[in-house]
């Protein structure tokens, strides 16, 4: 048995977005499953232009990583709006709330999280204009 696990992250992981009705805002590609992972998760987040990601997000004990692999934007952290651009790593802390924009030539991002939990629940609507 081979000890990795090879996965074209576009075209052999499914694109999530469109079940949880995202799909005009983004392609979401989380490949934990598919790679096997037992001690992290990574996903491929592919947002439309001029896009906000519909919802922010925290967790209870997972630190994150994303890293821009294509375009630019903002990403709120909290009470923070930043500006990201190709080739940018981000850390977050767990409890930190967090949420993307893309610019207007769009934003690609690879998130990578650790340990294996899923402690997160979406909060709709959190980053809004008013």
């Amino acid at each position: 048995m081979a000890g990795y696990t090879k996965r074209n992250l576009i075209a052999e992981v499914e694109n999530s977005a469109p079940k949880f009705g995202m799909g005009e805002v983004l392609d979401a590609h989380f490949a934990r499953d598919d790679l096997g992972c037992t001690k992290l998760g990574i996903s491929l987040q592919r947002m439309k232009p001029g896009a906000r990601m519909p919802f922010g997000h925290d967790h209870d004990e997972q630190e994150e990583v994303y890293v821009v692999v294509r375009g630019a934007g903002r990403l709120k952290l909290d009470d923070d709006v930043i500006d990201v651009r190709e080739w940018d790593a981000v850390r977050v802390d767990p409890a930190v709330m967090r949420a993307f924009e893309a610019g207007p030539d769009g934003l690609d991002l690879v998130a990578v999280g650790a340990p294996n939990v899923r402690d997160t629940e979406p909060t709709m609507g959190w980053w809004s204009d008013e």
